[in-house]
Parts: C-alpha cells; structure tokens; sequence
C-alpha cells in the first residue's frame, strides 16, 4: 500500500502543482481519465455498438443534413481558432523558431490559454462525424487512420492543455485548424452547389494527399527544430510528445494510401514491380481515391 500511496501521492502532485495554473480546474481538465473514457466510448460505438444497430437497417437519409450542419458548425470554429491563433501569438510575438509558454492570468496570455481549452472541447465533436457515417452506413469510411486520429487527439491535446497552454506546440493547432478550413470550405461548397463538382474535384484532388501529409510534415519539423537548439528552454518532453504524434499520424496516413493502392491492383503486398506507365496510373488513382474519403463527408451515397 506504501508504494501505491506514493504513486498517488506523486500523481496528485504533477496534476495539481506541476500543471498550467489558469487552466488546471478548467472543466474536463482535473484528470485525463473522463478524456480517455470518452474516447473509449466513441471506439466502441462506432466499431461495435453502431454497425450492430444498423446491421438491420436501412442508411437514415436524415443524416445527410445532419452532416451538413456538422460541417458549417466545424468551418466555423476552425475559422474562430485559426484566426484567434493568428491574432494572439503566430502573426503578432510568437517566435517560429522557439516560443516559450507565458503563464499570465490575464491578457493575451490567459486569451490563448482559453483558445487552447476551446481546441481541446472541439476535438470531442469530432466524434459526430463518425457517429453520421454510421447512420449512412458507411462503415468503408470508419478505417484505422480515421478513428485512430479522432480518438487520440482529445486524449493528446488534454495533456498540452493541461501543462502548456500556449507557446511553440500551438503551431500544430495553426496548421491543423488551416488545414480544415480547406477542407470544410470545399465540402459546404459541393453540397450547396453541386453543379461546381467536377471543376472544383478536378483542381482539388492533387492537392488533398498533400494537404494530409504536409501538415504533419510541418509539425513535425517545427516541433524538433528544438533538438538542434532551444533557446527558449521549452520543456523537450513536449516536442517529443509533438513530433511524435505527427510521425505516427504520417504513418497512418502513408498506410491508408498504400492500403488504397492495394485494392485498386488487386494484389498482394509483396506483389512485383509494374511498369512505369502502368504506376503512373495507379498513383493517380489511389490520390483520386484518398481524397474520396474526404469528398464523401457529403456526397455519400447509402447502402444497397
């Protein structure tokens, strides 16, 4: 009971004293623990409970306005918080090369605190998107990288929150909140007027695996440019915990192309090398196919 006791003890003592002081009592930021259950609870609805309710059942059209709904209320606040991103710190003081955390309770410091703990809710309405996909019976759409991104992230995002609200990590929420104003943009745009499909899916679609994997390229580098040189003593811990995250996001980004790749040849993974031209083919469509992903957020047809 000794050691247990001192592991909670311990425990209490980072939660309550090592943590970010304007935002340790925020709401959902005492312990990561309903975070987590949170996240449990979306894997295990949309992976089991969801499709075994549906199983028998036919899409729910109404879902489509559902959807569209969800994406205007997800342009928006990505536009509030890439601009609130801006605004305070990214296009004002902040340094891209190293920008410590100021612990201010108030002013633009405890602002950009309050912007960070709106980012972190805001991942938690992630999970309608999926829930939606669901109802449409798209269960093609519920793969590895999507559910793996939507659950981690408010589980990642709580411990920036909870220790560093602000500073160098919160270039990741610049290109990710940019990245999804894209995205939503473009979505609003094809559902509200169809007939801009073609032209804007024909410029569009070389750019989307792009837009997937520079971001985390971006991160990636911002994040470990500390390595070399940390001139702001930003705790390392952190650009670890960051660089890290945008690796394993890559991965599962790479993964999902190749993935891709594979059902449109048909073949196995250790299948031989095709020729050059048929290659060029493949590379087309499987960019053609990863941005599909994205395109049917809207255009999603039910199940027969």
């Amino acid at each position: 009971m000794d050691i247990l006791d001192r592991i909670y003890g311990g425990w209490r003592y980072i939660m309550e004293q090592k943590s970010d002081p304007r935002t340790r009592n925020w709401f959902m930021m005492n312990s990561p623990l309903p975070t987590i259950a949170l996240s449990a609870t979306y894997i295990i609805t949309v992976k089991i409970i969801g499709p075994k309710l549906m199983e028998n059942r036919k899409p729910l059209e109404n879902a489509k306005k559902l959807q569209f709904y969800y994406n205007l209320f997800h342009l928006l606040i990505n536009v509030f918080l890439f601009y609130e991103a801006c605004a305070t710190g990214w296009l004002t003081y902040y340094s891209f090369r190293c920008q410590p955390v100021d612990f201010s309770m108030e002013g633009v410091p405890y602002r950009i605190a309050v912007d960070c703990w709106l980012y972190f809710l805001s991942k938690f309405t992630d999970f309608f998107e999926t829930c939606i996909f669901v109802m449409l019976k798209r269960f093609d759409m519920i793969n590895l990288y999507h559910v793996a991104h939507h659950s981690i992230m408010p589980v990642s995002v709580w411990w920036g929150v909870k220790f560093l609200a602000g500073g160098h990590s919160t270039f990741f929420g610049l290109i990710n909140t940019f990245v999804h104003i894209v995205i939503y943009t473009y979505l609003l745009t094809i559902q509200q007027f169809p007939s801009t499909k073609n032209t804007i899916f024909f410029w569009w679609k070389p750019f989307y695996p792009f837009f997937q994997i520079a971001q985390f390229g971006l991160i990636f580098l911002h994040a470990f440019q500390l390595i070399v040189s940390n001139e702001c003593n930003y705790p390392m811990s952190f650009v670890y915990f960051i660089g890290g995250h945008a690796v394993l996001f890559f991965i599962l980004v790479r993964s999902k192309m190749h993935s891709d790749k594979l059902k449109l040849l048909k073949v196995e993974p250790n299948t031989k090398k095709h020729e050059t031209d048929e290659n060029q083919n493949v590379i087309e469509k499987v960019i053609e196919s990863t941005y599909e992903t994205t395109r049917q957020r809207v255009l999603v047809e039910p199940s027969r």
